[in-house]
Order: C-alpha cells, then sequence, then structure tokens
C-alpha cells in the first residue's frame, strides 16, 4: 500500500502577488521576476513554463486590466488617505498644508508602484478567467477559442 502524497493547494493571494500562472499557481506569468527593470517589466510568456497555459486568450485581451489597474490605484489611495489622517491628521486652517503633503506623497508612492500595480492587475484580470487546476497534468489543456493572427 502506497500512500499517495496530497499536495498543497497554494495560497491565491500569494500566487497573485507574485504573478504565477492561475492555473497551476506554480509557473510565472512574465518573463522577468523584477517589476523594476523597465525594459522587460510588461513582457509575459506565451504560455506557462510549467502547465502550458496560454497567457493571451484573445487578442486585446488585457484591455480590460486598466478597471483592475484603477480599482487597485484608488484602494491604496483610500488606504494611505485613512493612514494618513490617524497618524498624522489634517486641518483646514489657512497654514495648514498636510492635505497638500500627501497628495504629493500620495501621488509619488503610486508612480513608484505603478510597475508593479500594472503587473498584479494583469495577474488578477487573468486569474477571472481561468480557474486553478489541481490536477492540471491529467487534464487536458483547452485552447483559447479565437487565436492571434489576422484573417
Amino acid at each position: 500500500m502506497c500512500a499517495e502524497l496530497k499536495r498543497n493547494k497554494p495560497n491565491f493571494f500569494l500566487s497573485l502577488f507574485e504573478q504565477k500562472c492561475p492555473r497551476c499557481r506554480i509557473g510565472y506569468m512574465f518573463q522577468t521576476k523584477k517589476a523594476y527593470d523597465l525594459k522587460r517589466f510588461m513582457k509575459m510568456n506565451e504560455r506557462c513554463p510549467v502547465c502550458g497555459q496560454a497567457m493571451e486568450l484573445e487578442i486585446g485581451f488585457y484591455y480590460g486590466t486598466s478597471y483592475i489597474s484603477y480599482a487597485l490605484s484608488v484602494g491604496l489611495s483610500v488606504a494611505t488617505f485613512v493612514a494618513w489622517k490617524v497618524l498624522i491628521g489634517f486641518s483646514l486652517e489657512d497654514n495648514d498644508n498636510r492635505l497638500f503633503y500627501w497628495i504629493g506623497f500620495n501621488a509619488v508612492l503610486l508612480l513608484l508602484l505603478q510597475p508593479w500595480l500594472m503587473r498584479l492587475s494583469r495577474a488578477v484580470w487573468l486569474s477571472f478567467f481561468v480557474k486553478y487546476d489541481m490536477d492540471w497534468e491529467q487534464h487536458n489543456l483547452r485552447e483559447p477559442e479565437q487565436k492571434g493572427g489576422l484573417l
């Protein structure tokens, strides 16, 4: 009697933050792991190097990531606003410029996090359409319905 090894299901949020393939949660979506390699940070693998999942399901697939990126930016701005309000505070007095300091801080933070937020939004968007398959080795890979190329 051989005991089968039960594989642990990788954490969904951890695999999103690491930009891993949503089907196997092992292979990386991008050619480089560095979000700040500004020459190659958005270059994606055509397929997952582990399970073979296509990374672009149809032409223009990632246009929807603008909505995800916008939501992430707004959420981050709200979080920094609340943190600033609790830790430093705001005032409506004439000589109080703390609101403008927060606006500057938030703008710089969003600018610095933009490469990572863009990659994260692609990982979230792809995970909406490709579900995790614990037994991906045994199941056939479903090909995208529409392949790239001109008619």
